[in-house]
This record gives C-alpha cells, sequence and structure tokens, in this order.
C-alpha cells in the first residue's frame, strides 16, 4: 500500500474486528481504535479483541496497535497516529441501532457527527492515500424503488441515525472534493453473523428462543431485510482498501471529487417470518412470538442492487442465508456453550 499502516476506527465492534483480522492475515499493520462503551455487552468486545491479538502474535500476520478512546477526543486521535506512516482509514466506529437514536439522540451528534468531523480532518492532515466509511442502507429510508440503487436520491432519513449517516456521505464528499482524498462510503444491508451485536434481531431472537421467552416480530411480520453475512461485507470492505476512490464521471456527472459510495448486501431479502423459520429449524425449537405494530423509525423492506460493488472490485455478497444462519447458530452455541 506503499505506507506501513491502516487505521481502523471501531475495531473491536463487530465489522471492525472482523475486518481488522482480515487485514494482519494479509500482513497489513493495524492501529484499531475504540472507545469499548456499554451499548451492549463488553465481553463481547473483548473477546474480539483477544482474537485479533492472539493473531497477530502469530509470525505471519502483522502488527496490530490498539488504543482506547473516543473520537470525540480530537488531541488524543491525532496523538495517537502522528509517527505513523498511514495509508488507510476505514472509519467504521459509530453509535449504532436505529431504535436507540429515538431514546438517545445526544449520542448520535458526538458519535457520528462530531467524531466523523474529526477523523475527516485527520484524514486531511495526514493526506491518507483511502479513506473509507461505513455508512448504511438506513439512508434509503422509507424509499418504494426496490432495489435500493446509489443513484437514488436519499435526502428523506425517517430515523435520526439514518439522518446520521447521511451527514456522512454529505461531509465525506465536500472533504473529497476540496482536499482530493479518495473517499468510499459503504452502505451496509443488515449485517450478521458470528460475534455479532446482542442489538440486532438475529442475536435477540436466537438467545431468546434458546431461553424459551417471546421474541417481538414487528409489522406483524411483514418485513423483508436483506441479511448480509458478515465474512461477506469484510470481504467487499478489504477489497476496497486496495483501490482507492476516483473520479466517478459516468455515474456522477455533477460530482467532481474523489468518491464512490457503494451497497454491500446480499441482493436477496427474505421475509421476516422465513428467517425466524430458518433459527427455529436449526435450533429444532419453536419461537414464542409477540406480533407487534412497525416501530418508528423503521422500515418494511430492504434491498440491495450491488452491481456497482461488482463492477468496481469484482465482487458481490454470495453466501445464503441458510448457510449464514447455520453458521451463525453454530458459533452461538459454541461461544455461549449450550449442547
Amino acid at each position: 500500500m506503499g505506507r506501513n499502516w491502516i487505521l481502523v476506527t471501531g475495531a473491536a465492534g463487530f465489522i471492525g474486528a472482523a475486518l481488522t483480522e482480515k487485514l494482519l492475515k494479509n500482513g497489513e499493520n493495524v492501529i484499531g481504535i475504540d472507545n469499548l462503551n456499554s451499548y451492549y455487552d463488553l465481553s463481547l468486545k473483548y473477546s474480539r479483541l483477544k482474537h485479533i491479538r492472539d493473531l497477530s502474535s502469530k509470525n505471519n500476520s502483522g502488527k496490530f496497535e490498539f488504543h482506547e478512546f473516543s473520537i470525540e477526543e480530537k488531541l488524543l486521535l491525532e496523538k495517537s497516529v502522528i509517527n505513523k506512516n498511514i495509508s488507510t482509514i476505514v472509519h467504521l466506529a459509530a453509535q449504532a441501532g436505529v431504535r436507540y437514536s429515538i431514546e438517545n439522540p445526544e449520542i448520535y451528534f458526538q458519535s457520528n457527527l462530531v467524531a466523523f468531523g474529526n477523523i475527516l480532518e485527520l484524514a486531511r492532515k495526514i493526506e491518507v492515500e483511502n479513506f473509507i466509511f461505513a455508512s448504511s442502507s438506513s439512508v434509503y429510508g422509507g424509499n418504494k424503488n426496490i432495489p435500493f440503487d446509489e443513484k437514488q436520491i436519499v435526502d428523506f432519513p425517517v430515523s435520526l441515525y439514518a439522518a446520521t449517516k447521511k451527514s456522512n456521505e454529505v461531509l465525506a464528499h465536500s472533504y473529497s472534493h476540496l482536499y482530493k482524498i479518495p473517499t468510499t462510503g459503504l452502505r451496509f444491508f443488515t449485517v450478521y453473523g458470528p460475534f455479532g451485536r446482542p442489538d440486532m434481531a438475529p442475536m435477540i431472537f436466537v438467545k431468546n428462543i434458546l431461553e424459551q421467552k417471546s421474541i417481538k416480530v414487528f409489522n406483524n411480520g411483514e418485513m423483508l431485510r436483506d441479511f448480509t453475512f458478515i465474512d461477506d461485507v469484510v470481504e467487499g470492505t478489504f477489497r476496497c482498501c486496495y483501490k482507492p476512490a476516483t473520479i466517478d464521471k459516468e455515474n456522477n456527472q455533477n460530482s467532481l471529487a474523489p468518491f464512490r459510495v457503494f451497497n454491500i448486501g446480499n441482493g436477496k431479502p427474505i421475509k421476516l417470518m422465513r428467517f425466524i423459520e430458518l433459527i427455529e429449524n436449526k435450533l429444532n425449537q419453536n419461537a414464542k412470538k409477540e406480533f407487534l405494530p412497525i416501530q418508528k423509525g423503521d422500515v418494511v423492506q430492504t434491498f440491495a442492487n450491488t452491481n456497482a460493488l461488482k463492477e468496481w472490485i469484482n465482487y458481490s455478497p454470495s453466501t445464503s442465508i441458510e448457510e449464514g444462519v447455520d453458521k451463525f447458530i453454530n458459533w452461538y452455541k459454541e461461544y455461549y456453550s449450550i449442547t
């Protein structure tokens, strides 16, 4: 990559940890930053970090250096990288969760806007060669044009979380335009798999079914989700690390910035009830279902068009929902010692 280090923010998070492992296996040196907040079970974050450190101790792996602080602390951020030659920044740190943003908006302003401004400033100051950041499928809001593709207008977010992610895309584009920073935004679609987030439906469903507790099924089950397996998301992000964005003259004639946005989704949405059925079959146990109306800020359907991603990095997510659920539940049983 020309320089010595890749910076991954949110390195103890679900996607951040998995990407860090992939980079280390490829011989890259990684600086990881994470504030290890208590939004969900910290033991999962510590387990991910242990996996990373164990991997980095092997001879054929890259080096790993970890810093624990919040990226809102601009001076700490700059101090942590001041003597490093950083070629690429992958910014995955953020306050996640559509529903949590309704009750705790201030956290999102700090984590997703102030911190994002700090990481953009860092990218500018060190003249980074490749800047990648996490956006979200939530930016599409209640868009009725299916499947979602990157050319669609996304000016009408239906949650604060989605609004912060849309803001990230706009801010990143302006920095890319002004300072010629090659920038790639990745819109992730409902990521699930081993070491997943316990606030998301897959983890909640498995936990409650095993404990014989009811699961909440919103919009009375009339939902479609483009569930995307973690390995597919990591592979797409990993490949973008080796292909900095360029000006998109063909698809975005109004922009002169080296800036791209891509969907990373499976491209095969399934009904929520089918997803629950797959989990029930794998666990050999029926769920107690509590049917409820749709939640504020939620959307009925997500569906990624991944043609642009395929054209850019010659990759599209391909793990079937059946294979993904199998791998996820096998991990869950092993991790939580369930026989």
